[in-house]
């Protein structure tokens, strides 16, 4: 019942996001729109409920099937993509290196505050 609750909220964002999509017809998908609502609702309120852990983390465990449609689509679509290929391999070169500087930033501002281990703090 506990993850049940957590998967309803998703859900409810995920629709949120979508409506929103729709209504102000926004060019993001409504699954992006719904999680950055979510995020953040629970920047503002500071913590996570337990079944919403709970549920995202049995969505990580699967997160390789959530992102299979796209790249199957993708694999299939490729000769129309193919006059195009430098602008695609930019874009995944600079989305990749943003990630992985943003993931560092994240994490030094995450490991700023605690302190160190050993010091006895």
């Amino acid at each position: 019942m506990v993850m049940l609750r957590g998967f309803l909220v998703l859900t409810a964002f995920f629709v949120i996001g979508e409506a929103l999509r729709v209504m102000l017809a926004l060019p993001i998908s409504g699954g992006v729109l719904g999680m950055i609502l979510l995020t953040l609702l629970l920047m503002v309120r500071g913590s996570i409920s337990d079944s919403l852990a709970n549920a995202s983390q049995a969505l990580i465990s699967v997160l390789v099937l959530l992102i299979m449609p796209g790249v199957v689509g993708v694999f299939f679509q490729a000769d129309q993509f193919a006059s195009e290929w430098l602008a695609i391999a930019l874009a995944l070169l600079a989305g990749t290196f943003l990630s992985v500087l943003t993931t560092l930033w994240v994490m030094q501002r995450a490991v700023a505050g605690r302190p160190k281990a050993g010091t006895g703090e």
